[in-house]
């Protein structure tokens, strides 16, 4: 847990760039209004983890999921937010598996290199060195 009630506000560069990035060019946001913002956001996510762990909770539950948080949103008159939540949720779960896929993949490609190496490598039996050696004898 923070010691502090100033640990649990978000970083004030993540909550520039979320704000910069959600207004058109040109427009200037006060370096008072962006701490409101900050403040506002922390204090809505202390909110929604407090309503999420409580539909946790009921289901007795120690973990928090991402239904929890829908269920949370709903409870607490935010539904306007499930949609847009769900959408990117589909989204970062897609995009995780396409990851996985991508190094199961890499993985799968780089052990199919690796075996052909290695049987190029291999000398076939009969061609080995040993079958060569000098032999040198006394009656010479």
């Amino acid at each position: 847990m923070a010691e502090r009630v100033e640990d649990l506000n978000l970083p004030n560069a993540v909550v520039s760039r979320l704000i910069k990035d959600s207004l058109p060019d040109g427009v200037n946001v006060s370096k008072e209004a962006r701490l409101a913002l900050a403040k506002a956001a922390s204090i809505f996510v202390l909110f929604l983890t407090s309503a999420s762990n409580n539909v946790a909770t009921k289901n007795n539950r120690k973990t928090i999921s991402a239904q929890d948080v829908m269920l949370a949103l709903q409870d607490t008159d935010f539904e306007g937010f499930i949609e847009p939540l769900r959408e990117c949720l589909d989204n970062f779960k897609k995009a995780q598996k396409e990851k996985k896929d991508a190094n199961a993949e890499k993985r799968k490609s780089k052990s199919k290199e690796d075996e052909e190496k290695r049987q190029s490598t291999n000398v076939p039996e009969g061609d080995s060195d040993s079958a060569s050696a000098v032999v040198v004898s006394d009656d010479e």
